[in-house]
């Protein structure tokens, strides 16, 4: 029995009908409920760098003997990824199994929809050292990370290598201080999709911990102060990209506090705000606060490059003079009614401008602005189908770029201005 195989017998996976098929051409092999009668379907797997392995119940190979292997053995192997899903996995097998992993190329692996059972002796993993350096989990159930910090620690060899943990899905309540303290070099921690709140990201963003962290979703959890999470995440130095979205936030205007100074991507959008809460970082590049309750935005940012405030309840486009380096700006479905003629000469520097689904009034600066920045070729693909009309009567629900703009009715001064100064050239030469 070759290496290989070894190795998949030992997480167990033959136990139900099924079989591998191979993707050739995406470099892609994905398994179903292997059994000892068609195992021999995994040789197909052998040249791919992503394998999949779907359904199974691995609890009867929790006694399976499992021995070291000479690493030349897998030296054929090119797999760079392994995808485990629905399955339901005793702790103690994978704690033993996943030694397997440093005599492998494997740099990425994903538990998808699997439950753990009981809890691993992992100080078999004691000084060990895995090639992964990115672990993601998604809709899994295990023990509660508290109280788990000696099982951390044993792994700390490996841990402290990785670059990439996501465990979404997975009802997560906590993140405790000293299992942060393990991730020396995590440059993105995904936590989305959990029950994190606001006492507990206080304790998980401790003195000590990701300390190298750059990016961090904290995307639909249960996070309800706007300026408690803003304590939390204050010790993290190089954080560059922070994802609050779907959180319902509220804002208390007696608190105040200053975002890490390394923020460039801020992900506000679906948390329930109705204003632009400043200090923001200075070095801010992206801002996306789309999908609030935002009346009006009046904040000066030099080096932001893309606003987005889409699905908001704006009235009116914010000054583009406080942003001079934006290229993206996105208004859809506001309640703006016109595009002034000052605005439109600025927008039309943009390179990405969306403002469709919102009521415009198509009187000149109304439909004229539009259409003057649908010429410049700057409107998005939702230009002309989603920009229609709402006001006057008789042009209700007509498309924008249907409406006759008359340049003498419009822009008076482009007329009057050249026809005054032709009378006082006719009358100075009288």
């Amino acid at each position: 029995m070759n290496a290989a195989v070894l190795l998949l017998l030992g997480l167990g996976l033959l136990e139900a009908e099924g079989r591998c098929f191979f993707n050739r051409t995406q470099e892609h092999c994905v398994c179903y409920n292997l059994s000892e009668e068609n195992f021999g379907s995994i040789i197909q797997c052998l040249p791919a760098s992503v394998v999949e392995f779907r359904g199974g119940e691995l609890e009867k190979y929790v006694d399976f003997p499992i021995k070291d292997l000479d690493p030349s053995a897998i030296d054929v192997l090119v797999i760079r990824k392994i995808i485990f899903g629905d399955l339901l996995v005793p702790e103690i097998l994978i704690a033993r199994v996943l030694r397997f992993f440093s005599y492998t190329h494997v740099q990425e692996l994903v538990f998808e929809n699997c439950v753990f059972k009981g809890r691993g002796n992992w100080g078999e993993m004691s000084g060990e050292k895995l090639p992964i350096l990115s672990l993601h989990f998604h809709n899994v159930t295990s023990a509660p990370l508290t109280g788990r910090e000696q099982d951390f620690s044993n792994l700390s060899s490996w841990l402290e290598t990785l670059q990439d943990l996501a465990v979404t899905g997975s009802h997560v309540t906590s993140l405790p201080c000293d299992i942060g303290k393990v991730f020396k070099a995590l440059r993105s921690l995904d936590v989305a999709e959990n029950s994190l709140g606001d006492e507990s990201l206080m304790d998980a963003f401790c003195k000590g911990a990701f300390l190298q962290l750059q990016v961090l979703s904290l995307q639909r959890n249960t996070l309800t102060s706007y300026h408690s999470v803003c304590k939390s995440v204050q010790l993290l130095r190089e954080l560059q990209h922070l994802d609050l979205s779907q959180n319902k936030l509220r804002a208390d205007p007696s608190s105040f506090c200053q975002w890490p100074a390394s923020l460039r991507i801020f992900n506000l959008s679906d948390t329930g705000l109705d204003e632009v809460l400043t200090p923001l970082p200075p070095g801010l590049e992206v801002l996306d606060m789309s999908c609030n309750h935002l009346h009006a935005v009046d904040i000066s940012l030099s080096s932001l490059k893309k606003l987005f405030l889409s699905q908001n309840m704006l009235q009116a486009v914010p000054s583009i003079r406080n942003y001079p380096t934006l290229d993206t700006l996105h208004l859809d479905n506001n309640s703006i009614t016109e595009l002034p003629w000052d605005e439109v000469k600025l927008l039309g520097h943009l390179q990405d401008v969306a403002v469709a689904g919102n009521p415009y009034n198509c009187s000149c600066s109304g439909a004229g602005g539009l259409q003057a920045l649908a010429s410049m070729g700057h409107l998005g693909p939702g230009w002309p189908q989603d920009y229609r009309c709402h006001s006057p009567l008789h042009y209700q629900g007509r498309l924008v770029k249907d409406v006759p703009v008359s340049v003498l009715r419009c822009n008076s001064a482009a007329v009057i201005v050249p026809v005054c100064i032709a009378l006082l050239l006719l009358v100075v030469a009288g």
